[in-house]
């Protein structure tokens, strides 16, 4: 048996198994949803029929998403996490490439090489935002173009002004708002004036649903329209759908812990602010090379490499896993002189 083409590896990070007290390596959401809140889940699921397929293209996540945002269910489209759908989207449009602005999310360019699309990269400038006339020259041959804000690992949004110099060329634009309820502030709403604006966001951060896979996506009726046509049935369980419709329920909670994350991320900022950048997510990005450091005291963060050798990024924890966090910083600077 001979596998057939390059066999491609996971992108994100070097992923660390084991037993360590303390990951602060996936930007999870550091909170478990509530008790209360998994039985309000629970007796949805007691309504509903295990023994039966979920609806085809996941109309009551759909509904329960385009009741929160006041718009149509047409306008939305639900996915096994975001990643799902990038994997999607990068098929939907005609173009000969995909356009990526490093260092930013690894799984753009994972699911166009997937897919034996080439990418055309557009690096981000010194400060890490991006270069929308520079973006937008090479759009114009692009199936689409995919910007994070806030970008991961760098923790930054986009200026606006450089992501409508990119809308303006017509080309699919994928806005990949995974933690935007940390920046409070979102550019959905010009889905309406942009029909080629793809939104995307996730449950995994912000509504602590990491393990039950829940991404969406806001667009235009057609774009969501065409994806339903090429995106595989029944990908989003009943549990999955059930999940959504009751945190959104419970947004107030998801608000308070949004705010406490953002709390702890300046709360450390400040600590180390001479070796970190201001970041509009729930994570850091550390000019520290401490990861091996980190590890030996049982403390898991990411790695990075290329453009950012020598930085960590961090994920916000817990306050208890936090103040570890400083307390181990504090000693690595000290052994290497930097105290």
């Amino acid at each position: 048996m001979r596998i057939k083409g390059e066999v491609l590896e996971f992108p994100s990070y070097r992923v660390v198994e084991g037993d360590y007290r303390i990951r602060l390596d996936k930007n999870e959401s550091p909170y478990d949803l509530p008790d209360r809140v998994k039985e309000e889940i629970f007796e949805e699921l007691r309504g509903l029929s295990f023994n039966r397929y979920p609806d085809i293209v996941s109309m009551p996540a759909r509904e329960a998403i385009a009741d929160f945002y006041d718009v149509s269910p047409e306008n939305i489209a639900v996915g096994n996490g975001g990643d799902e759908l990038i994997g999607y989207l990068v098929r939907l449009f005609e173009g000969k490439y995909v356009v990526v602005t490093p260092p930013t999310f690894g799984m753009y360019s994972f699911y166009a090489k997937l897919e034996g699309i080439p990418i055309v990269e557009v690096p981000l400038r010194e400060d890490f935002t991006i270069d929308g006339d520079a973006i937008a020259d090479k759009a114009k041959n692009a199936r689409a173009v995919f910007i994070a804000s806030p970008n991961n690992p760098t923790g930054n949004l986009q200026p606006e002004e450089e992501i409508i110099k990119v809308l303006d060329t017509g080309t699919a634009v994928v806005l990949d708002e995974a933690y935007a309820e940390f920046a409070g502030k979102s550019l959905w709403r010009l889905i309406e004036e942009y029909p080629n604006l793809i939104v995307l966001r996730t449950f995994s951060k912000a509504f602590s649903l990491a393990g039950v896979r829940a991404g969406y996506l806001l667009a235009d009726g057609e774009i969501v329209d065409a994806l339903y046509h090429i995106k595989s049935p029944f990908s989003v369980g009943i549990m999955t759908m059930a999940a959504v419709k009751v945190v959104l329920r419970h947004y107030d909670l998801v608000e308070r812990r949004v705010a406490e994350i953002i709390e702890e991320r300046e709360r450390i900022r400040r600590v180390f602010r001479e070796f970190t950048y201001p970041s509009d997510a729930n994570f850091l990005l550390m000019r520290l090379n401490a990861y091996e450091f980190l590890l030996e005291k049982g403390i898991v963060v990411r790695k990075l490499s290329g453009r950012l050798d020598g930085h960590i990024r961090v994920t916000v924890g817990r306050k208890w896993e936090n103040r570890e966090l400083v307390e181990a910083l504090r000693e690595y600077l000290e052994v290497e002189g930097c105290g």
